[in-house]
């Protein structure tokens, strides 16, 4: 792709490193950007730049938030004894808005997958048993995607967590085997969380 300029040409390399977005598309969206106001658009720089400089991660659940402790975990209306474990923000986001659940959160950060090098100590596993020791937790329920490396997690929290005697669960299946958590569907998943299964070792 030939540019008239290096700025442009920046610009749409930067674009086009988001996933899912290519050389054109990127090239569409520094278009639009061109015709936006010098504000909108500093605006949305500010905005971009703040997701690096201002966003902290709770030190309760390990989510992003604007403080230290999330809303979700300084909410007194929340149950305090259920614990629901997510692979990232974007899962959290998909449970929290089918308006099924009210527990609290606990956010890995990722799944555990040696094919790419990711093991339990690069997760916030630690984060969780620290937080099973020292709080009264009933239940802890696995709301992980359907894949190898989600059940793979699952199996190896399920492990860690048997000493402390708490009931542990996993979304009911109306999530196709190998099925991203973050595009179910509304309905699907809040499906899921009220039919939840209990999570046993084999």
């Amino acid at each position: 792709m030939q540019f008239t300029s290096q700025i442009v040409e920046s610009a749409v390399d930067s674009l086009s490193s988001f996933p899912g977005i290519g050389k054109r598309t990127a090239l569409r969206m520094v278009m639009h950007l061109l015709k936006r106001p010098e504000m909108d658009v500093a605006n949305m720089a500010q905005s971009i730049l703040k997701l690096k400089t201002e966003l902290f991660l709770c030190e309760e659940c390990a989510t992003v938030s604007d403080t230290t402790r999330c809303n979700i975990c300084s909410d007194v209306h929340r149950l305090t004894d259920t614990i629901c474990i997510v692979e990232d923000f974007s899962d959290l986001m998909a449970i929290e808005s089918t308006g099924q659940y009210k527990g609290l959160y606990h956010v890995l950060g990722g799944l555990i997958s040696p094919m790419d090098g990711i093991g339990p100590s690069d997760l916030t596993i630690e984060k969780l048993i620290n937080r099973l020791e020292t709080s009264v937790v009933k239940e802890v329920i696995f709301a992980l995607s359907a894949t190898v490396e989600g059940d793979t997690t699952m199996y190896y929290l399920a492990k860690r967590t048997q000493p402390f005697s708490i009931t542990t669960s996993s979304i009911a299946r109306g999530i196709s085997v190998g099925g991203e958590i973050e595009f179910v569907d509304e309905l699907t998943l809040g499906r899921s969380l009220v039919q939840r299964t209990l999570y046993t070792l084999q």
